[in-house]
C-alpha cells in the first residue's frame, strides 16, 4: 500500500513538474504553427488560417489506392474502386494519405522535408495514425521509403524514417527502418513524368539480406512523405512481395491529386 501510495506521488510530482517545465519553456519560445512559424496556443499544432486552408483526405476515396472522388461522386461505397485501380493491378493493397499535397500543404510538407523542421514528425505521426488506420490494421512492420546513402549523408535524416518512426509510437505497430536499401542512386523523381518516374526506381530497392526472414509472410506499410504517382511505393511494395511479404499497404503524409486521378 506505501509502494503504490510512493508510485503514485512520484507520478504526480513528475506530471507537475513536466507542466511547469513547459509553461516555462512557452513563455521564453513560444510554440509556433508548423507550416506558417506563427505563434499558437499549443505545441504541435496549426494556426486557424493554416488548419482551414489545408485539404485533409477523407471518405469519399478510392478503397485500395486512397485518390479522393469528387464530392458529387455516386461512388460513396467504403468498397468504391476508382477507374485507374480497376485497370492495373497494383502490388500495393491499400494505400491511405493524411493531405493533399498542394499550395497550402507545400510550405508544411517542404519544410520538414529540407528545412530540418524535424520537431514536427511526432504530430505528424498523429496525422498519419488517423488517417492510416484502415491500413494499419492487422499490420506487422512498417517500412520506411528509403533514401540511398549518398542523399541520406547530404540531407542527414530520411524523412519518411522520421515518419514511420512516429507512427510506430501513435499505433504501436513496430518499425524496421533497415529492412529495405536503396540498391542504386537514382534521379530525383521531381522532373519525371509518370513512365519515366517508373523506369526510373525499377529494381532500385533491395532487401537487407539479415533481415529478410522478417519480411517473409509479413504484412508490411511502407512509409512515406508525398505520394506523387505511387512508382517508388508501387516499386518498393514488389520488391518486398518478392521477398515473401503476405501483403504491402501504404500511407504517407501527403499526396497529389490531379483532377484526372478524381
Amino acid at each position: 500500500m506505501l509502494a503504490s501510495s510512493a508510485v503514485n506521488f512520484v507520478r504526480r510530482m513528475s506530471e507537475i513538474f513536466a507542466r511547469t517545465a513547459r509553461i516555462g519553456l512557452d513563455a521564453v519560445v513560444p510554440p509556433t504553427c508548423l507550416s506558417c512559424e506563427c505563434i499558437v496556443a499549443s505545441p504541435g499544432g496549426l494556426c486557424a488560417a493554416c488548419w482551414q486552408r489545408m485539404r485533409w483526405i477523407d471518405r469519399p476515396y478510392c478503397a485500395q489506392c486512397g485518390t479522393p472522388f469528387a464530392a458529387d461522386t455516386n461512388r460513396g461505397a467504403a468498397d468504391a474502386i476508382c477507374a485507374a485501380c480497376l485497370v492495373e493491378r497494383s502490388p500495393i493493397a491499400k494505400v491511405r494519405a493524411a493531405l493533399r499535397y498542394d499550395d497550402a500543404s507545400r510550405n508544411l510538407v517542404l519544410g520538414f522535408k529540407h528545412a530540418d523542421r524535424t520537431h514536427a514528425a511526432p504530430f505528424f505521426g498523429k496525422w498519419l495514425a488517423r488517417a492510416g488506420a484502415e491500413a494499419l490494421d492487422g499490420a506487422d512492420l512498417l517500412v520506411p521509403v528509403p533514401l540511398h546513402w549518398t542523399r541520406l549523408v547530404w540531407r542527414r535524416f530520411n524523412q519518411s524514417a522520421l515518419l514511420a518512426h512516429a507512427l510506430a509510437r501513435e499505433s504501436g505497430v513496430p518499425c524496421l527502418p533497415d529492412l529495405l536499401v536503396r540498391a542504386r542512386r537514382t534521379p530525383i523523381q521531381g522532373t519525371l513524368g509518370r513512365l519515366q518516374r517508373k523506369r526510373n526506381v525499377r529494381r532500385a530497392f533491395a532487401v537487407r539480406k539479415r533481415l529478410a526472414a522478417r519480411a517473409k509472410g509479413a504484412r508490411i506499410v511502407l512509409v512515406d512523405d508525398v505520394l506523387t504517382t505511387g512508382a517508388t511505393l508501387a516499386e518498393c511494395a514488389r520488391t518486398l512481395r518478392r521477398a515473401g511479404a503476405a501483403e504491402v499497404r501504404a500511407v504517407a503524409l501527403a499526396r497529389v491529386v490531379l483532377l484526372a486521378d478524381m
